[in-house]
């Protein structure tokens, strides 16, 4: 395993513990990362009120609840995060639904991105720290098998599609965004991170 792995895990968190850390700091009217602003905190406060929102109503459809419970591999899923994130925010609940159907052939474990830049720098995203980012590790062989992030095919789409026609991100495609993840429900999500799984499988036959 990796050093930079290796060192990250060591100070990674469980999805409660990083829902505390970050409701804890919102308490203090602190956002996580090393830059605090207004704007920062307030990304923060909706996306708590958001992942509260998932946690109560994101559900795995039956095709994937079912090669979950089979999955024949154990797997750590490293989360590079940051609570002001509103991709992080909409993928996070989840992954969590997702290692808790595995029976704990999952287990997802998060790092905040300014904490953990020698990590972070492993897995940029055209140049950039983009987050969420999921590193695929199987759990025995304690080897990195894939990545994914920082968001579904379908949400990078509208992205690239909307800054070809209008140059910018602005704030009506982040408005956007939050629609689509709305009308997909976590679908993309599961169906591509159990895609990863199974490629991972078909690799080692």
């Amino acid at each position: 395993m990796k050093n930079s792995i290796a060192k990250s895990l060591f100070k990674s968190h469980t999805y409660h513990e990083y829902r505390k850390l970050v409701a804890d700091l919102l308490v203090e009217g602190k956002s996580t990362g090393s830059e605090q602003s207004e704007s920062l905190t307030n990304y923060s406060k909706l996306n708590d009120a958001r992942m509260n929102r998932l946690d109560k109503t994101v559900v795995i459809s039956d095709k994937i609840l079912s090669k979950l419970e089979n999955l024949e591999e154990r797997y750590i899923w490293l989360v590079i995060s940051e609570g002001w994130c509103g991709d992080a925010a909409q993928i996070l609940p989840v992954l969590n639904k997702m290692a808790a159907a595995s029976h704990k052939k999952i287990d997802v474990r998060i790092v905040l991105r300014d904490e953990n830049e020698e990590l972070m720098n492993q897995y940029l995203t055209n140049g950039g720290k983009s987050i969420p980012k999921v590193i695929v590790i199987c759990k025995e062989a304690g080897i990195v098998r894939a990545d994914w992030g920082p968001r579904p095919q379908g949400a990078t789409e509208l992205l690239a599609n909307y800054k070809k026609e209008f140059g910018v991100l602005d704030e009506k495609i982040k408005t956007d965004l939050q629609l689509w993840y709305l009308g997909n429900k976590g679908i993309s999500i599961q169906e591509e991170l159990m895609q990863i799984i199974e490629n991972i499988k078909y690799n080692r036959l």
